[in-house]
């Protein structure tokens, strides 16, 4: 291999989205710039683990070069290790060592974390208390300051009324229900708690349904799409190891120190 094919090699990330109805996977350069288009496969319908990989390793196939992996997941991740997949199959991801095995798999280093963590990091401008919501299967949740990933809080699990939490009362099943107009006063409300507990200096709105708002948004209120947060897979190898950002490197190379 050619000294430049070995350095786009080293220095490539392969970026992997794990959504609800969808699993993205594009080639970053270290800037964050693309290298390859957005390659899209379904999530499959019995989403366990196995099943996910699969489609992963399918969907990751013809992208190259890349020499490590940044990965967002739909649900609480603590060093690599799914806690919670809410969206996903049922009573099959808790203590999953999902960076373990794509690590093995694609023999490269991953960094794993929550979905709207990873697109946070490539949407905010890195100044102050900024948070991040996706709006989409279910109601995702990023909080930073100053550029940098808090620990992550699975904020939707909170309860808003006494018998919903922000994932039943906003996520896509509360959306086909109660329709657009609805949906847009409870995505109102949900703002407004957002804007007294937390006092953000920027909130975002992503995810698939952010398409729909119809409601008027403070001035540090900014609508992004999925495409906003594509330089997140790179800003995720930038970030200093720290809270839930955490480097799991294959079996076969952790014996070197790698």
């Amino acid at each position: 291999m050619a000294d430049k094919e070995k350095e786009k090699e080293s220095t490539h990330i392969l970026s992997i989205d794990i959504g609800g109805t969808g699993i993205k996977a594009c080639i970053l350069t270290e800037d964050g710039e693309l290298f390859s288009e957005y390659t899209k496969l379904p999530t499959p319908k019995n989403s366990t683990p196995e099943a996910v990989i699969n489609v992963i390793h399918e969907l990751v196939a013809p992208l190259a070069p890349y020499g490590k992996i940044a990965m967002g997941f739909p649900g609480y991740v603590k060093c690599g290790v799914v806690e919670t997949a809410p969206n996903l199959a049922k009573n099959k991801w808790a203590g999953y060592p999902l960076a373990q095995h794509i690590s093995d798999v694609l023999g490269k280093p991953v960094r794993l974390i929550n979905d709207a963590d990873q697109q946070a990091l490539g949407i905010i401008s890195g100044k102050g208390f900024e948070i991040v919501l996706t709006l989409g299967t279910g109601f995702g949740t990023s909080l930073t300051f100053d550029g940098e990933l808090l620990p992550h809080l699975e904020l939707a699990h909170l309860p808003i009324t006494k018998n919903k939490d922000y994932d039943d009362y906003i996520g896509e099943k509360a959306f086909q229900k109660e329709g657009e107009k609805k949906w847009n006063e409870r995505l109102k409300r949900i703002i407004e708690i957002y804007k007294t507990v937390f006092n953000y200096d920027q909130l975002y709105l992503g995810g698939g349904n952010a398409k729909y708002i119809t409601i008027d948004l403070d001035h540090n209120i900014h609508l992004v799409s999925n495409r906003d947060g594509i330089k997140g897979g790179a800003k995720l190898w930038a970030a200093e190891e720290k809270y839930h950002v955490f480097t799991t490197y294959p079996k076969s190379n952790t014996s070197n120190g790698k």
